[in-house]
């Protein structure tokens, strides 16, 4: 009986230790595979990209998702698809992936594979925009400077600027420094209270 005592424990704490190898042995190959995609999409062998990233996205992958994606938008590899491009989006977008919320609610806003939503677009955009994604916060700056799926709002419209050109988006300042004629004084400083305030959102 103490026999068993001591044994049954110690196979216990194998257990886990078992478990954290094998998850560790399969996600090795799968991060081989999607370098393997990355190094021949680098030097523009897409159609070896592509079949490196396939299975992985299948699986689940965002990344690989993502970058099939990327793959139909641009016809690399494959015949230009913005459907299939969009489905692709869709599914890393769905996982947090912030350059596919961005590619997915510049679909919409365009209406390319989709039709035109401005809704769905500020929906995506934003969420990309809160993890710091600068592309979707100039174009959020853009639809509250034109009024496109929002009400017209000029400090929100100079808020997004200046967050996409404080990571590094360099039209943004353009646009920001053009808007800022338009607006008085007390709008440019709410405007740039509102963008000190904020703080980015993790997926």
């Amino acid at each position: 009986m103490l026999f068993s005592i001591r044994f049954f424990p110690s196979i216990a704490l194998r257990l886990p230790v078992v478990l954290v190898l094998s998850i560790v042995c399969i996600a090795i190959p799968a991060r081989a595979d999607f370098q393997a995609g990355m190094d021949a999409n680098n030097r523009d062998d897409y159609a070896t990209a592509l079949h490196e990233w396939r299975p992985l996205a299948d699986q689940g992958d965002a990344l690989a998702q993502y970058n099939l994606g990327l793959l139909y938008r641009k016809g690399r590899g494959v015949p230009q698809d913005d459907v299939q491009a969009r489905q692709w989006f869709a599914k890393a977008a769905a996982q947090g992936q912030a350059k596919a919320q961005f590619n997915l609610g510049t679909l919409y806003y365009n209406g390319e594979g989709v039709p035109k939503d401005y809704q769905q677009a500020l929906r995506w955009l934003r969420l990309a925009a809160d993890q710091g994604e600068a592309l979707a916060q100039t174009k959020i700056g853009v639809m509250y400077d034109d009024g496109r799926g929002v009400r017209q709002d000029i400090v929100q419209a100079y808020k997004w600027y200046s967050l996409a050109a404080t990571n590094g988006d360099k039209p943004a300042s353009l646009l920001r420094d053009s808007l800022a004629h338009q607006m008085s004084k007390p709008q440019i400083a709410e405007a740039q209270k509102l963008a000190q305030e904020w703080k980015p959102v993790k997926k």
